[in-house]
């Protein structure tokens, strides 16, 4: 088990909890009320910082339910904050872009995030024919 130091910047959001055998990522909040116009961008306080293990890092991504219920995209699609991103002022944001007229407010549940190892270091082997099966080629379902 792995052991975070978290700042928080606001009272007003719950604090950050992982519920074991649910899910591995963990809800953020909104640390303040948000208005934005449809067209708008913001970057909306998490208020959080934290200091991660060395070797690991971040990885901020929208709830399912953040289009539906706010209608924001967050601009960099997945948000990736490494263990030097770690000082008494770094703040976590959310970086939203609002598709419609929207008002967040404290405590809303915007994103969720989870805690990764870096990718070990790897090398590349050229080869002339893979061993896998072949799926057409095409996502998942092999179909265009």
């Amino acid at each position: 088990m792995e052991t975070i130091k978290i700042k928080y910047f606001s009272d007003k959001i719950e604090k950050l909890t992982y519920v074991a055998g649910k899910s591995d990522w963990i809800d953020l909040r909104a640390a303040e009320d948000i208005t934005m116009k449809q067209g708008e961008f913001k970057l909306i306080p998490l208020g959080i910082a934290m200091e991660l293990p060395k070797g690991y890092e971040a990885h901020v991504i929208p709830r399912s339910s953040t289009f539906k219920n706010f209608g924001l995209l967050q601009t960099n699609s997945c948000g990736l904050i490494d263990e030097s991103y770690c000082g008494d002022n770094d703040q976590w944001f959310f970086p939203a872009l609002a598709m419609r007229d929207t008002e967040i407010h404290v405590n809303d549940r915007i994103c969720q995030f989870r805690i990764m190892e870096h990718q070990p270091q790897i090398v590349f082997e050229e080869t002339e024919k893979l061993t896998g099966k072949d799926r057409g080629g095409f996502g998942t379902t092999g179909r265009q």
